[in-house]
């Protein structure tokens, strides 16, 4: 029944999507592309497929219709190709892919200080509501001087980049911006570009207005604006949704808000707040966890696992809690003695942002956690955490194969995908150990056991559940979760969007 039903949302899709793309150019941006570029010897150039949550979902888009990609050239492989192309688009190599990458090229201090200085430590920390506020932010010259001469020239020089590609349909384009390092675009897009239709889909986290009110006044209303520029923005959830109207009516004062509709009308141009929880492409995922380069890893790992084995797969930073699940474990071990020797914990942490002080300090932070626990609680025979601290997402989907428990424990999320990836390739009826701040827990919380973020004493308490839980139940749960999984997955959630979009036409 599942199966028929996606091959109906993906027949559906691709007459969609032809119908709509028939005269107008469809234009995707965000900050990272689907394709890196990377020298090899004799100054050669390859290129790898882009990683990231973003990417990895958006690049299922190009099996349904041909569109241009603009990105940031994010190293010198991708400076070189951008020249090499001499500003124009590059077909992505890509097999399968009707894609065109255009990458917009910033000057390296105007990239360093929207990206390095506002994005991540600013952004980032503000939407996840990672700040300790009695001391962070610390709003300076520094901060305006990165507002000012890093995050606005990159929005602009991204919509100049998005307008040279969008002339060339015969009717106005479709425009789809992604996350938060392009809140500004779609207002100047929309001067110059009144027709067009722009959607921007926002990934992460929408706070409260009260949150946003850290920012200066000039940052946080430009943002507002320039996201009411737009026909629709598209959150996660429903909380996203209110939350981002709430800002409108209390932050903008033109703004008018109506809360039934969805809709925030300024100066007679009307934004539809819409939620998009993203999802999975979960045939394609469960075609990969079968190939033969997953099941290398997965013995690889073998000798790793334990009589039970809990497992968790996260980028290396503050949001994603890893020392509290760290430190819930080592609670388990120290109150359940049973578990000594043999059950294991393995860690798969992608590095991240290692530029910037935050999250070397919080790597450092889940290393030394990591030596504490093992010292304490293993032997020459067994150590009960394992960690790879690597960026091998095949590694990481064996892993997800593997578990008894998946413990994902995020503080706040737009999503966290890998809550939907581990049910989808998992063989062992794991059990999932989900947190309410992340995304995914709207759609998954009743088939996960459900835990507080904070909640060191509740998460160890849910481990001790998930491996003392009966056969009968861990199934029960495992294919409830498959099911509502493979019921939304990232076609869905494409049709959804270019749903509304046609609605507009």
């Amino acid at each position: 029944m599942l199966l028929s039903q996606r091959q109906e949302t993906v027949e559906r899709l691709t007459e969609l999507c032809q119908k709509l793309l028939r005269e107008r150019h469809l234009v995707v941006a965000s900050n990272r592309g689907p394709v890196e570029y990377h020298a090899v010897g004799g100054g050669e150039l390859k290129a790898v497929q882009g990683s990231g949550g973003v990417v990895t979902a958006l690049s299922s888009l190009a099996r349904y219709g041909e569109f241009t990609w603009v990105a940031c050239a994010m190293g010198e492989g991708d400076r070189r190709a951008a020249a090499g192309a001499k500003g124009g688009p590059l077909r992505a190599p890509l097999p399968g892919h009707k894609l065109n990458l255009r990458f917009v090229t910033l000057p390296k201090s105007v990239y360093y200080k929207y990206y390095s200085i506002f994005c991540n430590p600013l952004l980032w920390f503000l939407q996840h509501y990672m700040w300790d506020i009695a001391y962070a932010p610390h709003i300076d010259k520094r901060t305006h001087d990165a507002w000012e001469n890093g995050y606005i020239p990159a929005n602009q020089a991204f919509a100049e980049a998005i307008l040279a590609e969008a002339r060339s349909g015969v009717l106005p384009p479709l425009i789809m911006l992604h996350d938060y390092h392009l809140y500004l675009v779609g207002g100047y897009i929309r001067e110059q570009m009144p027709g067009a239709i722009i959607q921007n889909f926002v990934h992460i986290p929408w706070p409260t207005p009260s949150y946003w009110q850290l920012l200066p006044e000039c940052m946080y209303r430009a943002i507002l604006r320039g996201l009411c520029s737009a026909d629709i923005v598209g959150l996660q959830l429903r909380r996203d949704v209110q939350n981002f109207l709430h800002c409108c009516q209390v932050l903008l004062p033109e703004a008018e808000v109506d809360y039934r509709d969805s809709t925030v009308r300024i100066n007679g141009h009307l934004t539809r707040a819409i939620p998009y929880p993203i999802s999975i492409d979960a045939a394609e995922l469960r075609k990969l966890s079968q190939s033969p380069r997953v099941k290398r890893y997965e013995a690889k790992l073998s000798p790793y696992l334990g009589k039970q084995t809990i497992v968790r797969v996260d980028r290396a930073e503050p949001s994603k809690n890893i020392v509290r699940g760290l430190k819930a474990f080592e609670l388990l071990l120290e109150r359940y003695p049973q578990f000594r020797g043999k059950v294991k914990f393995l860690s798969f942490l992608v590095p991240s942002r290692s530029h910037i002080e935050q999250y070397r300090r919080y790597a450092r932070e889940i290393r030394e956690t990591v030596v504490e626990i093992n010292a304490k609680y293993g032997d020459e025979s067994w150590q009960p955490l394992e960690v790879f601290y690597e960026d091998k997402r095949n590694q990481a989907i064996a892993g997800m194969c593997l578990y008894d428990v998946l413990l994902v424990n995020s503080i706040f999320d737009g999503m966290n995908l890998v809550a939907k990836e581990g049910p989808i390739v998992n063989s062992r009826d794991g059990v999932l150990i989900l947190s309410e701040g992340t995304g995914a827990h709207e759609q998954l919380g009743e088939y996960a056991l459900s835990i507080t973020a904070t909640d060191v004493e509740g998460t160890a308490q849910a481990l001790y559940t998930a491996l003392t839980m009966s056969t009968g139940e861990r199934k029960r749960r495992a294919q409830a979760l498959r099911e509502s999984i493979e019921a939304e997955d990232i076609a869905c959630w494409f049709y959804q969007q270019f749903s509304d979009i046609a609605a507009l036409l």
